[in-house]
């Protein structure tokens, strides 16, 4: 029985249990001011300064002093600034009708203070460049502050953009001045205010009538823990739940054949993003002993990935096949860097080139006695990846190339990339508000891929390039810059991008106001109502 009839059943035993009880339509016994989602992870520690939160639930709270929309970077908390001729300080003009939720005035002193305690555990954030670059944070005057580095960053403002952690908590929450061991409680400055927290059960978030900006028409977002898969889904055939999102580890609650029984049934329907993110295979360059060390043998993998049948089959049209790295609506990179194609001749004829011949009474590749064997890792949260890793082992065993998968948590993941024990992994880049500092960044970062590049010649030359291209006030100039860098490693064949990823919503059908960000890892809540 496939999932889709298996839903079916369970769609059908639960409708006769609710036709029993007399069972209103979802739209009738809603309570049109408070929205309900299904998260597969409780929100964990609030606190902004650190990453053991949910970003979607710390973004209601907390603001940044600026914002980052598809327009460039607008005021926030901060109405408007100025950058020095050198690039190297910003001067910030704060707003002087905010307040924390606790009452406290925001001002140019809780500016220092956030950013003062963030720096102090600067090492935490090391991914984030700006993060190496504060020298100081300078009081000018009760609503002016001045934001002083080291050299010019021409990524800044999109950088304290972010959704953390350069966002401001009450100073009367923080813990011997600082909040790297922790805060007493969540104010922020935001649309909603924290409410009840029951862990790995629910969370409350309710609307801050004292909200400085458009208030909230939403009293109260409820998140619900609770299972991806059939668990998710009756949550919101019942009404228990009425949203679903993808989540901040790229986690869907609903699989594709629940969002069509949801849809079909006509009470809820499915919106899309543009392109968040690329997902790709790293392939590690720096794995010395391991064929992946050898470019020739990574550009084979480049032309053993069916991305068009990975897009079509497995992600079910709901991604597109990505011709590159980033996609074009990414900041600096209106430019075509063509990928790879699927072509498994010309895989083969570089596998031959390599010295990796078909020994066809064995059914592999070997060279020097030794067969063509690589691993992958997984997170084994995503279905999708899973099903993915599955295709690309017997895409890859036609080849004569034997592919061991392996399925692990996304923190042991994320452990692997940094300590380079993989050959090839699944994978993503930081994502639209990110990019492409970010990623770029994580080429020569230690807790990046800074392992996956390590093997490549000319490796100084690129980490240079990168730094430099940051520096680059001139758009034009800089464009050409990121071009020229993610050419070389394109050619190095270490990213090999699969399909540009979108966020989903399940939303219902009389819920308006659902749009999206910048930044795969938010949603603006405070701006969704019903008919």
């Amino acid at each position: 029985m496939n999932k889709l009839t298996k839903l079916s059943a369970v769609i059908l035993a639960s409708g006769l249990v609710l036709a029993g009880c007399g069972h209103k339509g979802l739209e009738e016994q809603r309570d049109k001011k408070q929205l309900t989602y299904t998260t597969v992870k409780d929100i964990g520690d609030m606190n902004p300064h650190v990453y053991e939160g949910s970003m979607s639930a710390e973004r209601m709270i907390y603001e940044p002093l600026v914002k980052n929309t598809k327009d460039g970077i607008k005021p926030l908390l901060a109405k408007k600034w100025q950058v020095s001729d050198d690039g190297k300080t910003y001067t910030f003009q704060l707003r002087d009708d905010v307040k924390f939720h606790d009452g406290t005035s925001f001002d140019a002193e809780a500016v220092k203070k956030n950013i003062d305690a963030v720096q102090q555990n600067k090492a935490l954030h090391s991914w984030l460049k700006i993060s190496t670059l504060i020298d100081s944070v300078e009081v000018k005057d009760k609503h002016t502050v001045a934001l002083h580095l080291s050299e010019a960053y021409q990524p800044a403002l999109a950088e304290l953009a972010m959704p953390r952690p350069y966002v401001f908590v009450s100073p009367k929450d923080f813990k011997d001045n600082t909040t790297k061991d922790g805060v007493k409680a969540f104010d922020g400055t935001g649309p909603f205010k924290s409410g009840k927290h029951k862990k790995d059960e629910s969370a409350e978030f309710v609307k801050n009538d004292d909200y400085w900006g458009r208030k909230a028409k939403l009293n109260k977002v409820v998140a619900k823990v609770m299972p991806a898969g059939e668990t998710s889904f009756l949550a919101m055939q019942k009404g228990e739940t009425n949203f679903a999102y993808t989540d901040d580890r790229g986690t869907d609650s609903l699989d594709k054949d629940a969002l069509k029984q949801l849809t079909d049934k006509g009470e809820y329907k499915t919106i899309r993003s543009q392109a968040m993110n690329t997902k790709m295979i790293v392939a590690n360059s720096g794995q010395k002993d391991s064929a992946v060390s050898d470019k020739t043998v990574r550009q084979a993998i480049g032309h053993m990935i069916d991305r068009d049948k990975i897009a079509k089959e497995i992600l079910d049209g709901q991604e597109q096949p990505a011709t590159q790295l980033f996609s074009k609506n990414v900041t600096d990179v209106d430019f075509d860097l063509p990928t790879r194609h699927f072509n498994t001749s010309k895989a083969a004829s570089l596998l031959d080139q390599a010295g990796w011949k078909m020994n066809n009474q064995a059914g592999v590749r070997q060279k020097d006695g030794k067969d063509l064997t690589l691993s992958m890792y997984y997170d084994k949260a995503s279905a999708s990846q899973k099903e993915q890793a599955e295709f690309l082992q017997e895409a890859f065993k036609q080849l004569g190339v034997t592919l061991n998968i392996n399925g692990e948590t996304s923190e042991k993941i994320a452990e692997r990339r940094s300590s380079g024990a993989y050959d090839l992994m699944f994978n993503q880049t930081w994502g639209l508000l990110y990019d492409p500092q970010s990623t770029m960044s994580a080429f020569k970062a230690k807790n990046g891929y800074a392992s996956a590049t390590s093997g490549i010649k000319n490796k100084k030359s690129l980490y240079n390039n990168i730094d430099e291209a940051f520096k680059i006030q001139s758009q034009e100039a800089r464009s050409a810059a990121y071009q020229a860098i993610l050419k070389q490693v394109e050619d190095e064949s270490i990213f090999i991008p699969i399909s540009h990823g979108r966020m989903t919503i399940v939303t219902p059908k009389d819920l308006n106001g659902v749009t999206f960000t910048q930044s795969q890892y938010e949603l603006p809540f405070n701006e969704m109502y019903y008919k």
